[in-house]
């Protein structure tokens, strides 16, 4: 099969090629996905899992990619809830082999029926943007109707989502960005928009949540718009200042079926558009790494026509 693989870990994109590897296996409780949409995070060619398994150990050549669409066409030993022919998306595994490649393995548990009507490229844009902005808003933020939260990267995929879901929640949300990206937030629905480049971040007042996507000193100064009892989540980096009464969560999204078929009946009823940009075949996977203008949303891979 054809699959995108790295194996020099100080190449960086340029070490990212279109190869040959053999069909995969499938273990107890896995499927094997015919991948017809992928989507990846540039920055996970820094991620420890992209280069060793858990133990530890060298795992490359491996494949990058870590969302997915497709089809099932094998079940291993003992996989139940998911058949064969049964349209699929969600989360490959951390340590194995992702999806940027026309079959993978996936543990069946993190993958959730894909409705009819939804296509493979905007479900592959879904789960790391949608499910990072539920648990970061909900699981870990404790968002509830009527407080108000702050989304840092409003435009991006994540961003995005979260602004959304808040709204939907009945939160007063205020996004920020760059002025580029003023209109697009405002059309999501955000009280306030703030302007990162030409405007004060401690103009954009207390929060009861802030989710941050984007770190370093935005991420440090966040931490004094957070109210008395609130949360400041991040998922860019570890904390290094906490709000002066409230929490600070650093997390990495977890796969979750049930939540997955959630955000996908979202999505057919309207309430949910994920931000989808380019759109690539997989031999242009390796260039949708590097460096350069981006379309606005996310990047995703096409590798089998629908």
């Amino acid at each position: 099969m054809k699959a995108i693989t790295v194996r020099d870990r100080d190449a960086g994109p340029a070490g990212l090629s279109l190869t040959d590897l053999p069909y995969p296996h499938a273990a107890e409780n896995d499927v094997i996905v015919r991948v017809h949409a992928a989507g990846f995070t540039p920055g996970e060619l820094d991620w420890p899992g992209t280069w060793t398994d858990r133990a530890g150990r060298d795992r490359t050549p491996s494949v990058p990619g870590h969302e997915l669409s497709g089809v099932v066409v094998e079940l291993g030993y003992g996989t139940t809830g998911l058949s064969l022919g049964q349209r699929v998306f969600g989360l490959t595994d951390w340590t194995r082999d992702g999806s940027l490649a026309e079959y993978t393995a996936v543990e069946a548990r993190n993958l959730a029926p894909l409705p009819a009507d939804i296509d493979h490229t905007t479900a592959a844009a879904l789960p790391i943007s949608g499910l990072t902005a539920w648990q970061g808003l909900f699981d870990h933020g404790r968002l509830a109707t009527g407080q108000r939260v702050l989304v840092h990267g409003a435009a991006g995929s994540v961003g995005s989502i979260a602004v959304q879901l808040a709204r939907e929640a009945g939160a007063q949300v205020t996004g920020t960005g760059r002025a580029a990206d003023r209109e697009r937030v405002l059309a999501l629905g955000v009280d306030t928009f703030l302007d990162l480049e030409t405007e004060k971040l401690e103009d954009a007042g207390e929060a009861d949540v802030v989710l941050d996507v984007i770190g370093g000193d935005i991420l440090d100064r966040s931490a004094a718009l957070v109210r008395a009892g609130g949360t400041l989540v991040t998922i860019a980096m570890p904390p290094r200042v906490r709000p002066r009464d409230g929490r600070a969560v650093f997390f990495v999204v977890e796969p979750d079926r049930a939540r997955l078929a959630d955000l996908a009946a979202r999505l057919r009823d309207g309430r949910l558009t994920p931000a989808v940009g380019a759109v690539r075949p997989l031999a242009e996977a390796p260039a949708a790494f590097g460096p350069g203008p981006r379309t606005p949303g996310k990047t995703i891979i096409r590798v089998t026509e629908d």
